[in-house]
């Protein structure tokens, strides 16, 4: 994630080096220092980088399951926690302030086959500034990308509560009886025009696959038949957010209902703090086709039990339960020792979903204590390795490559049946591919049978880097196709055979696989089986 430098001099000043150090120290890695500027100079030459901004941004490393620290606000709290400077808030539901009925959301039995879930919340008397805008549209972006996995699970959708009016209802309904004027657009659409009008949208292409293909769209409408959104694709812009606005009202609409309620509890948490009343979040009632009534967000702490012991050998330490207490409350997760033997109760708020297992405990109270920190010692079981053949000849392989100026790629073993196939002039059923049964995006259908697709997806992503782009990847592919290789030029690729057997092909890729991946530069491959060798 990238961090604005002036918004953490605010909070606190640092010198890079004890910034890079404090992020270590928390179980992050600042990966880069770097700008805007610098970066356009490094990708694109010194002319696109004229008028592009100085300002000093961080390049964080953050793990993937820690959704509470993907934007400004909740790294700015878990660090401030870790240091100690700022006790954990407690964050909680409460009913409209002024003693109305909660805002509703009403699902009909329509949205049961294409997206059946919905949550939802409010954010009432919020004050946003620019970069507090910035950073909560950002942390929806990360959260869809992440958690959501590309709004295939859940979308997010947030409206100016004081331009729409409540109950809302979540339903269904055929693609062109579905009419409204999109976010960033100028005149109304029906469901069906908009489909076609983002098939070629950079941004929202990515997500038409999720819908498209259903009889029924998801739609959300208030009370006078306004339409707030329709997910996973788009919102009304009738209820767009902007820095003016004051009530937020959130909806989350989803296939996974847990991934849902995730979602909207660290939408909230992290965006609370700039509501009058900072880390309170108005409840919203969702009622169900049958006639079930849940209250949303769940903002729901629970209490795990562990020993100090526990921790202590599995972490390699000696602290007594007291100080673990102290390392895990520095950690976000409020602890203290039950007073039987050396127990110790540890609170999970909202914001860890991380936390699962007391070995995911037992990891934070690693951290806090300081990897560094901990004493090496011989571990107390012998055994003796040895490493596989296979391994070996690829290192092998690895280090000359390299040596002869080739970098090397590492690519996903899933890919899309058109990676293997279409893209590739082969028809899929010759591919001998194995399929994924549930593939959760089309990215992800089929095992690879080839190195080369992972490659020139690489390329391609990486095209405005300088030429000549000289990569390799040793890796397994699933199964091989054993036929003519069309992938190639004809007359200008060989096949290559060691021992009376073919282990492969080398040769000028043709222009038509070329053109599929995007590319416009002749590329040439080589692809080897390097079992035989063993």
């Amino acid at each position: 994630m990238y961090l604005n430098n002036n918004i953490l001099f605010c909070i606190h000043i640092l010198a890079d080096e004890e910034f890079d150090e404090l992020c270590f120290e928390f179980g992050l890695e600042l990966d880069e220092i770097t700008s805007e500027k610098e970066i356009l100079i490094r990708e694109q030459g010194g002319e696109k980088a004229e008028g592009a901004s100085d300002v000093v941004l961080y390049k964080i490393d953050v793990p993937a399951n820690r959704y509470d620290l993907l934007c400004l606000e909740g790294l700015v709290r878990g660090l401030q926690v870790f240091k100690e400077k700022l006790e954990a808030p407690r964050y909680k539901r409460v009913s409209p302030a002024d003693g109305g009925e909660p805002q509703r959301l009403v699902i009909t039995e329509e949205t049961a086959s294409v997206r059946p879930h919905a949550v939802a919340a409010v954010l009432r008397n919020i004050t946003f500034t620019q970069e507090r805008y910035e950073s909560f549209i950002e942390l929806q972006e990360k959260l869809h990308q992440n958690i959501c996995r590309k709004r295939t699970l859940v979308a997010i959708g947030t409206h100016d509560l004081d331009t729409i009016s409540g109950p809302f209802t979540y339903t269904a309904k055929p693609p062109g009886e579905i009419r409204f004027k999109p976010l960033s657009q100028s005149r109304e659409y029906t469901a069906a025009e908009l489909m076609s009008l983002y098939k070629t949208d950079s941004h929202l292409r990515h997500y038409l696959h999720i819908i498209e293909n259903e009889p029924l769209y998801p739609v959300i409408y208030d009370s006078n038949g306004i339409v707030l959104s329709m997910p996973p694709i788009i919102n009304g812009d009738h209820s767009k957010i902007s820095l003016n606005t004051k009530n937020i009202f959130i909806e989350c609409t989803a296939t996974d209902l847990t991934k849902a309620k995730i979602t909207l509890d660290m939408v909230v948490t992290m965006f609370s703090e700039y509501c009058d009343e900072p880390f309170t979040v108005e409840e919203a009632e969702v009622v169900y086709p049958d006639g079930r009534l849940s209250v949303y967000p769940e903002l729901a702490y629970r209490t795990e039990t562990l020993s100090g012991d526990f921790i202590n050998k599995r972490v390699g330490i000696n602290e007594s339960a007291e100080s673990i207490a102290q390392l895990l409350t520095r950690m976000c997760l409020r602890s203290e020792v039950s007073g039987e033997g050396d127990l110790i109760q540890v609170e999970i708020p909202p914001t860890r979903a991380d936390v699962i297992h007391a070995c995911d405990i037992m990891e934070d109270a690693a951290i806090a204590y300081g990897f560094n920190n901990i004493v090496r010692s011989t571990p107390r079981t012998y055994t003796v390795a040895n490493q596989l053949p296979v391994n070996k000849l690829t290192e092998l392989l690895r280090q000359d490559l390299a040596a002869a100026g080739f970098t090397e790629a590492l690519t996903f073993a899933l890919c899309s049946e058109e990676d293997i196939a279409d893209k590739l002039r082969k028809n899929i059923t010759e591919t001998r591919a194995v399929h994924i049964s549930n593939p959760k995006t089309a990215d992800f259908q089929v095992a690879r049978t080839s190195l080369l697709p992972g490659l020139l997806k690489t390329i391609a992503a990486n095209r405005k880097m300088p030429l000549p782009l000289k990569l390799f990847e040793i890796s397994d592919v699933v199964l091989k196709d054993e036929t003519k290789d069309s992938t190639f030029f004809p007359g200008r690729c060989a096949e290559i055979f060691s021992c009376g057997k073919s282990i492969g092909h080398l040769g000028v890729l043709h222009p038509d696989v070329i053109s599929r991946f995007e590319l416009t530069m002749p590329c040439s491959a080589i692809d080897i089986d390097i079992e035989p060798f063993l």
